[in-house]
């Protein structure tokens, strides 16, 4: 599913906010009826949980804790931190470099969706894994779903119900710093993961507020959504065409998507490691572009129509 920091700020309309809700209830209703033991998340960051002094592509957290972002939860999730680390040395193994963190910071990305569907971020013990999709240099999407089929055939050796989460934006453009147009002060942070304080917070808070107000009145100069890019993304995972995002290339989903428009990076691992169990079908099916979020935003729910091997 899609995630946004505006999901908890004031300004979007109420029948955005209720036709979104409404699909975010159905998938929660699908989580509770497979009543999951365990949930893998494949997340971004924001600069609040990994930084450029040294940005790994990605890396599995063997503990975390949300920074509480936007109003998500701020505290340790349960992480299934024995699963997480033969999880990391499995991927390993199978020739896909992964860094490990035993205190990971994750920001809203990571714990919105397991708030909204669960309603508890605690709820379900988790594997938490981050993918860098916003500071360059990035890796080719291919590599993602490398991530996500290793991480599958590792899930395929466990005897439980997994959950496998993908949490990402489609295309969309916000307004994320770099080094080379940052004042001072947000370049430390993009550097060193220098603490904002409580005013610094809330004035980002503001400015995110004030740039979906000014993007849904056509005001600023963020690139557009792009529905075509996005329906088309869906239908590849939809008719489990997986193999085509090897001709996607990064400059072709920056300029097509946005530069967030990475994001789906989580959703293709997501989908691999389904994948790589065996065939499967999308259940729930919700897209809408929705510019009052910044974001083109969807849900899919999926299940296994066969089991591999």
């Amino acid at each position: 599913m899609s995630h946004s920091p505006l999901l908890n700020l004031p300004g979007p309309p109420p029948e955005l906010m209720h036709d979104i809700e409404t699909a975010i209830d159905q998938a929660a209703a699908f989580v509770a009826d497979f009543d999951p033991q365990l949930t893998v998340v494949f997340a971004p960051d924001h600069y609040n949980g990994f930084f450029l002094r040294l940005m790994p592509p990605f890396c599995i957290g063997t503990s975390a804790q949300g920074i509480g972002d936007y109003g998500t939860y701020a505290g340790p999730l349960n992480v299934a931190a024995d699963l997480a680390a033969d999880c990391a040395a499995a991927v390993l193994d199978r020739g896909v470099d992964v860094a490990v963190s035993a205190g990971m910071d994750v920001d809203h990305a990571m714990v919105q969706p397991l708030q909204r569907l669960f309603g508890d971020a605690t709820a379900c013990p988790v594997i938490p894994i981050f993918i860098n999709a916003v500071a360059a240099p990035l890796g080719p999407i291919h590599r993602a779903r490398a991530l996500g089929a290793a991480v599958g055939d590792y899930l395929a050796t466990l005897d439980l119900r997994v959950l496998i989460l993908g949490s990402g934006g489609l295309s969309h453009d916000p307004p994320i710093p770099t080094l080379a147009t940052a004042p001072p002060v947000t370049r430390d942070r993009l550097l060193h993961g220098t603490a904002m304080s409580a005013e610094q917070r809330q004035a980002r808070q503001e400015a995110v507020i004030a740039a979906a107000r000014d993007f849904a009145a056509g005001t600023n100069d963020l690139a557009p959504l792009n529905p075509d890019f996005d329906r088309r993304f869906l239908a590849l995972l939809d008719s489990e065409r997986l193999d085509e995002l090897a001709d996607w290339s990064n400059a072709f989903i920056t300029e097509a998507g946005g530069g967030s428009a990475h994001e789906i990076r989580t959703w293709a691992a997501a989908f691999a490691a389904l994948a790589a169990q065996g065939g499967y079908r999308t259940v729930d099916r919700y897209y809408r572009p929705a510019p009052e979020l910044i974001a083109g935003f969807a849900i899919r729910t999926a299940e296994r129509t066969e089991v591999s091997g």
